[in-house]
């Protein structure tokens, strides 16, 4: 009988955690998708209040998209890996490939604005290995 409550338990702790982690794929989503239709209007209602106020513009945030981050403005495959805490911040790693087909992790953090997750960074490192 224990077992079958500890079990129950588990279950019922994880199932935030699944929610939080689906939430936050589709806002991830949401904006990649934004990008490759070039709709940074879209794209900059996933920013959190921090990129925002950086960026000021739809535009200017589309730019810094576009000129810095290419693997992220047109990536020719997405894939998500791990949802982790790094010293407090949610994070989510996505796996991108670019154009050339060089592979890239960007770890996107994620703050609770409200009631919806938002994009606060994105860190583009460039992955040894190939895909998933």
């Amino acid at each position: 009988m224990k077992f079958l409550i500890a079990i129950v338990a588990a279950v019922l702790m994880a199932l935030p955690a699944n929610a939080q982690e689906s939430e936050i794929k589709t806002v991830i989503s949401g904006q990649i998708q934004s990008f490759l239709e070039d709709d940074f209007e879209t794209a900059f209602t996933y920013a959190a209040p921090n990129i925002k106020q950086m960026f000021g513009t739809p535009e200017r945030f589309g730019e810094m998209v576009v000129n810095g981050y290419p693997m992220v403005h047109r990536p020719s495959e997405v894939t998500f890996q791990d949802l982790s805490e790094i010293d407090g911040a949610v994070t989510q790693d996505v796996l991108l490939r670019d154009v050339q087909g060089l592979y890239y992790v960007a770890r996107y953090t994620m703050v609770m604005v409200g009631e919806s997750w938002q994009i606060s960074g994105v860190q583009v490192l460039k992955s040894t290995g190939v895909g998933a």
